[in-house]
């Protein structure tokens, strides 16, 4: 907490994120581990205390089974539309279309109920079958209208499908909580259990990842611009509402949102200033204004954008950093905001030894200056080499003191 608060701790702290890796560890198949909790915790436990980084996780709530339940098209998992050990997939399309903005900013409740739900997942297909539910301020009159469509088949088997993901989900949240209680008994805190509340999306990243596609978004930049900036301040409400009542149902601070279409390259800053920054900030802010703490994913090069990273709340929000140059960083934002990640997993995958323990070094001294900086990966350790995992672990604690 003194390193995510802009203080110098002790020393460095470094955090793992195993996910798939795990399965390699265990000599078994990505799909066993997303369908085994029990055995994926024997691992996690047993490798974070081989490994003894400062605070670790493994797949946590990312797993196949609510795909599976629901027929998800957006989703290809070890097992599921992929081979047993490959990582999971997202499969990207306009899952709303163009001519979908009207109803979208109409009411956003009913578009993703009766037309975007049917359309992404095939076992909820029936709720496409569903009246629109708004008539049901009428009153006891409606009920007859909304009888009636609950007998369709279809609808029924849908209800009976989200059912059982409810089930599923309320079960697994339970048994994450008592996972991580072990993990922190071991003295290894996870996300879960280290205040990770919830998951958020930037406006435009809400708009694009699951809805547009990037090739639909980035023509509504140019075709229907004002729809897309009014599609964005719903998505804003939408999603610091969504994170604020999952943190107060958990007791969690942190928001995770990743960062898919705001880096250097995907659009210009011209386009960056209209249609991605204020967005994001007023999310961010709204989720300051809530006590909670915005832990951002600056995914791919933020060189040219972070002077913007100077107007967020110092010492509010965390960034987690992927490929941005680290002197730039740490000058420019250093004092603004915690940093993490950074640490290129192909060092991690490929070495050799004496490079990751000279980069190793040189990331602690830029980065740890003054504090503020936590060691990790700077993208999925999926395919990491535990030799040199190892040797990076080791290596900050023996660079990282203060």
């Amino acid at each position: 907490m003194d390193a995510y608060e802009l203080r110098k701790p002790d020393r460095i702290p470094i955090r793992l994120n195993f996910g798939y890796m795990l399965a390699r560890l265990g000599g078994i198949s990505n799909r066993e581990l997303d369908n085994n909790p029990a055995v994926a915790q024997e691992l996690l436990e047993k490798w974070t205390q081989y490994f003894a980084p400062d605070m670790a996780s493994g797949l946590t709530s990312f797993v196949s089974a609510v795909s599976v339940m629901l027929g998800d098209r957006q989703t290809r998992w070890p097992g599921y539309g992929l081979p047993d050990d490959k990582p999971m997939q997202y499969v990207e399309d306009e899952y709303m279309k163009a001519e979908d903005y009207d109803a979208f900013l109409d009411d956003p409740t009913d578009f993703a109920l009766r037309t975007f739900l049917p359309r992404t997942y095939e076992n909820l297909e029936g709720l496409a079958k569903l009246p629109r539910l708004s008539v049901l301020v009428a009153g006891y009159p409606m009920f007859g209208a909304l009888a009636m469509a609950l007998a369709n088949p279809a609808l029924a088997a849908s209800l009976q499908a989200l059912a059982r993901m409810a089930k599923f989900q309320s079960e697994r949240i339970l048994q994450m909580r008592k996972e991580a209680e072990r993990m922190a008994a071991l003295g290894f805190p996870s996300g879960i259990g280290y205040g990770m509340g919830a998951f958020g999306l930037a406006p435009f990243d809400f708009m694009s990842d699951t809805l547009r596609g990037m090739r639909g978004i980035f023509l509504d930049m140019h075709r229907r611009p004002e729809k897309l900036l009014a599609a964005e301040e719903k998505a804003r409400r939408i999603s610091a509402e969504a994170a604020i009542e999952s943190c107060r149902q958990t007791g969690g601070k942190f928001v995770f949102i990743p960062l898919h279409r705001g880096s250097d390259g995907f659009m210009s800053l011209k386009q960056f200033e209209k249609f991605y920054w204020p967005q994001l900030k007023g999310l961010v802010n709204d989720l300051v204004d809530a006590g909670l703490v915005p832990a951002l994913f600056y995914e791919g090069v933020w060189n040219e954008r972070l002077h913007y990273l100077r107007e967020l709340p110092k010492g509010k929000t965390a960034g987690h950093f992927q490929s941005t140059d680290i002197s730039k960083l740490k000058e420019t934002a250093g004092d603004v905001l915690s940093i993490s990640g950074c640490f290129p997993v192909s060092l991690l995958q490929a070495g050799p030894e004496e490079k990751v323990r000279e980069q190793t070094k040189r990331y602690c001294e830029i980065l740890g200056r003054n504090g503020g900086f936590i060691m990790a990966a700077n993208s999925s350790m999926d395919e990491c080499d535990p030799r040199f995992v190892k040797v990076w672990v080791d290596a900050t604690r023996e660079y990282g003191g203060y």
